[in-house]
């Protein structure tokens, strides 16, 4: 169940808690091959899949790592809904760091916890700690730290 924020109040009283987690979401070769077309970045070890059996450490593909880093906005979607905002903006990302890669056929989801809070003149900026989760494995696939401008009414 989404977690329903209508005010920077409401927001703030969660500061240092969990969030929540998204569901999990399978990565597969397709969803791979089509960011490698988004991005132009068709790198062997991402897209070749009878070359990675045999020549990656992984034995198989892997999903680059601003793929999982750009499914944190979808999954993100999955455990906050923040309303009574005219706009939502991205602000940036601290501390990031990928922590293993994610196996193609994988599963990942994100967990989240509220870091940092701030009122900055009516403008609301949240620090979201991060973590995107590899089903079965102890290391995260990446975390940090994402910053979000919540323009509330």
């Amino acid at each position: 169940m989404k977690l329903v924020i209508n005010s920077y109040d409401e927001f703030a009283a969660h500061l240092g808690q969990e969030l929540g987690h998204s569901e999990w979401l399978t990565v597969d070769q397709e969803r791979i091959n089509l960011f490698a077309d988004a991005t132009l970045d068709h790198q062997w070890i991402h897209v070749d899949t009878e070359r990675a059996a045999t020549e990656s450490p992984y034995k198989s593909t892997i999903a680059h790592g601003y793929l999982t880093l750009s499914l944190l906005p979808y999954m993100w979607d999955q455990i906050i809904d923040v309303r009574n905002i005219k706009m939502l903006v991205n602000y940036g990302m601290d501390k990031m760091r990928f922590g293993q890669p994610v196996i193609t056929g994988s599963r990942i989801r994100l967990v989240t916890k509220l870091h940092n809070i701030q009122n900055l003149r009516g403008i609301c900026k949240a620090e979201i700690e991060f973590k995107i989760e590899i089903e079965g494995q102890r290391k995260p696939a990446l975390e940090g730290i994402a910053s979000f401008l919540y323009y509330f009414l």
